[in-house]
């Protein structure tokens, strides 16, 4: 597991590996039971995670109660949570592992601290950041511009792991559709193939 952390190092940062081993020395990395609740809507977030083995749901309950998934985690992507615009600091979102998984952990409060003593490591986060930005904008257009079925192909083109490790009602919400629509979208879908 140690090895991805070293790969994202290597590939985003010029530490050498004396300064990489010490980083990871410093980084938590805990394994979590399937339906753990990482953070709930309203809390302050604490901590951070990145994905190194598993499948996290991020989502909101809405104000008729009802739950809106706004994404999936899986290996190698970070979860953070961007609620310092609010002066509560409350999250929108709720996190909760779909399955038993192996996080890295960062604690909020210790960050600052890694970052002034490597400062590489707050470029690389950074990099990492805007990195995944640009996919987030890019993805929200064309879910914006696109059609139900155009959403599940374009999942099944980028993401295709997801359909057999989610609940088909959370992956409908996910795509914006009732359950229904996606099981008639998949049979479709399916049959043309």
């Amino acid at each position: 597991m140690k090895k991805i952390l070293f790969d994202y190092l290597t590939t985003f940062t010029s530490l050498n590996e004396e300064q990489q081993q010490a980083i990871v020395q410093h980084i938590q990395i805990e394994e979590f039971k399937r339906g753990t609740v990482l953070l709930r809507q309203g809390d302050v977030p604490t901590r951070c995670y990145f994905v190194l083995k598993g499948c996290v749901r991020q989502y909101s309950i809405d104000k008729m109660g009802k739950e809106v998934t706004s994404n999936f985690y899986t290996e190698e992507q970070a979860i953070s949570i961007f609620n310092h615009h609010k002066p509560d600091k409350s999250s929108e979102y709720t996190i909760t592992c779909l399955e038993d998984s192996v996080l890295v952990v960062g604690d909020l409060e210790v960050e600052q601290d890694m970052y002034n003593k490597y400062t590489q490591l707050e470029s690389m986060t950074r990099k990492m950041i805007e990195q995944n930005f640009g996919q987030v904008q890019d993805d929200f257009a064309a879910f914006i511009a696109s059609t139900p079925e155009e959403r599940f192909k374009t999942l099944l083109l980028k993401r295709p792991h997801l359909i057999d490790r989610v609940p088909q009602h959370q992956l409908a919400s996910y795509l914006g559709i009732t359950p229904e629509s996606l099981s008639r979208i998949k049979k479709r879908v399916f049959n043309d193939t």
